[in-house]
This record gives C-alpha cells, structure tokens and sequence, in this order.
C-alpha cells in the first residue's frame, strides 16, 4: 500500500485531525480523547487553525467514587498469594504507601531493616517527589522469611523479569475474583492512616507526595517525626 504523504499545517482538515485518534488502535478510549485535546490545544493555540478543531466537543467526566479495599478482601488475598516473594511484595506496598516502581527499583541497600526504612531511588522528574518511608512489623517478618529463602546475590529486593512484574498476583486475583494491585494497596494505606489519626502531610510524605520546598523548609520538622508518626499509628494489613 502507498504510504500517504504527510500533509503541510495549511493542508490539515477538521476530518484528517479527527481521523487520527482512530488509528490509535491499541490505545484506550481515555488516550484518544487526551490525543485530540492536545490536537485541539496545539491547533487552536500554536499553528493558528482554530477552525481545524473547533467543534471539536468531549463528554464531561463522571466523578467515580474510588472503591477501598477492606481489611478482610486484603487477608483473604494475601492467603491466596503463593510465592514468598510475592506475599512479602504486598506487604510492602499496603504497609509503606509507595509507588508500583518505587518498590520494584528498590535495592537491598535501600533498606533500613534496623528502623524498617525504606528510601526509594529518587525520581528524575519534576512531578513526582519521594522522601523516606517505613514498613510495619507484619511487613518485616514475611521480608525476614523471603530473603532467608533466596539463594542469588542479585542486588534487587525483589527482582522480577519485566513481562513478570506487569502480572503480579494473577493467580491470586483468579482465584478469589478480588483486583488487588500495587495501586489499590497504596489508596488503602492513605485511607487507613487517615482512618488512624495520621495527619494528612504526613501521609503525603510517606506517599512521596510532598513538594521539595517544602521538605526543604520543614526538613527539622519531618525528618525525627515521620518514624515516631508510623510508629504511633500501629498499621496492620492482616489484623
């Protein structure tokens, strides 16, 4: 097939932009709509053809409540997990409330097991931060067991082949029906330390979610209480 010759900005239609996100076969419904509101914005603001887009129109967005995993679904889950590692991985991310990669890049010198500390490679971007977080007692025993029971010396934490690491808990997840994931634990660790009185900047701290300007300001402030703050809460997943 001829390949179609690309089209000059004073050549571009209202049709040939509105084809485009349909080519976008392997792509979700929610990146087409963000294709064409960059189109629109790129059009209407930058290459001066805002009749190009124009009419371009998107259904408003529905507020859909998030849906919080409770104490017994993460039990019986975690129960279904086979793998130590895999069981110790769950843990780590219900207890500390860090991202999906933070907690796979995680190296073992990343680890504090005296404090139970966790500090996550930094972020070489500019919209997401990190600073330190901390794992629970429950979190330390199922580490303790899965460490002991390894017998490479690969520096990873929990070293997973990349096609791995995109299905982790499957067979959990078949056989309960429940769609627990890195993401869902990390809401419910926000949820829970709210639940227990954990104010609210010092979860965004453990989450990464804390502005450099700010910890640079309030590093005296953050920095001896984060650990006295987990502490205080008690977390527990399985109990």
């Amino acid at each position: 097939m001829k390949q179609e010759r690309r089209k000059k900005v004073n050549e571009v239609t209202r049709e040939y932009v509105r084809a485009y996100p349909k080519s976008l076969s392997d792509s979700g419904k929610a990146t087409r709509i963000n294709t064409l509101k960059t189109l629109k914005v790129l059009f209407r603001d930058f290459l001066g053809k805002p009749e190009v887009v124009e009419t371009f129109k998107f259904p408003k967005q529905v507020f859909k409540p998030k849906i919080i995993s409770t104490k017994a679904e993460l039990r019986k889950f975690y129960e279904a997990i086979d793998s130590l590692k895999e069981k110790a991985l769950f843990l780590m991310y219900a207890s500390s409330g860090l991202r999906r990669m933070e907690i796979l890049g995680l190296k073992r010198m990343d680890i504090d097991f005296e404090k139970r500390m966790i500090k996550p490679k930094a972020h070489s971007g500019e919209t997401k931060k990190m600073w330190i977080s901390f794992f629970n007692k429950e979190t330390e025993e199922s580490l303790t067991r899965y460490i002991a029971s390894r017998k490479d010396d690969n520096l990873k934490l929990f070293p997973f082949a990349n096609s791995r690491s995109h299905k982790l808990w499957n067979s959990a997840r078949e056989k309960i029906g429940l769609n627990i994931t890195p993401q869902r634990l990390r809401e419910w660790f926000c949820v829970e330390m709210t639940n227990l009185g954990v104010p609210d900047r010092y979860i965004d701290a453990f989450c990464g979610r804390t502005p450099k300007s700010v910890l640079a300001k309030h590093y005296n402030d953050y920095s001896p209480k984060l650990r006295q703050i987990y502490d205080k809460a008690n977390l527990k997943v399985l109990v």
